[in-house]
């Protein structure tokens, strides 16, 4: 088993809030955004604090798993601060014995936010994640932010 840490940092021009909001809060926002993804998303458990776990369902275009389940572990909503693990489904016992996801929205002065997200998990015993996989991630991450980042930009008055 190989622990590993994956870590991306990306500005944007989009206030904290409203990406705290669409990200954090909105369940509904990833399916609407990317419905050729994400066919869905389900509150299993919980009050949206955490604690609570949530399905998303992925579409068949996403040919490594059909869904994941995420446990929301932290929730600082003053310093835009959640921390959420893979409790099943996803590449949980295929490549990741464990999975969890930060994210941090740190706003800056002159507007907008940088964004960091980081990834620790330990992979299963005898599965190494070449560099390509690990681009991959980095790469998902980035898309999700800067699709749902032109949503906001192109519906200013949504969560504010």
């Amino acid at each position: 088993m190989v622990a590993t840490s994956i870590s991306v940092e990306i500005d944007s021009p989009v206030e904290a809030t409203r990406l705290w909001k669409a990200i954090v809060k909105d369940y509904d926002l990833l399916p609407k955004q990317m419905p050729g993804v994400c066919s869905g998303v389900t509150r299993l458990q919980g009050d949206g604090g955490v604690g609570t776990v949530i399905q998303i369902d992925f579409t068949p275009v996403n040919k490594d798993f059909s869904y994941v389940k995420e446990r929301m572990d932290e929730i600082d909503e003053e310093n835009f601060y959640y921390k959420f693990s893979y409790v099943e489904g996803g590449e949980l016992g295929t490549v990741w014995a464990s999975a969890q996801f930060k994210l941090k929205l740190t706003p800056k002065a002159e507007g907008g936010c940088v964004l960091s997200h980081t990834c620790d998990y330990d992979s299963l015993p005898g599965v190494s994640i070449d560099q390509a996989k690990i681009q991959e991630m980095e790469g998902a991450a980035t898309g999700l932010l800067k699709t749902v980042e032109a949503y906001l930009i192109s519906n200013p008055t949504l969560y504010v």
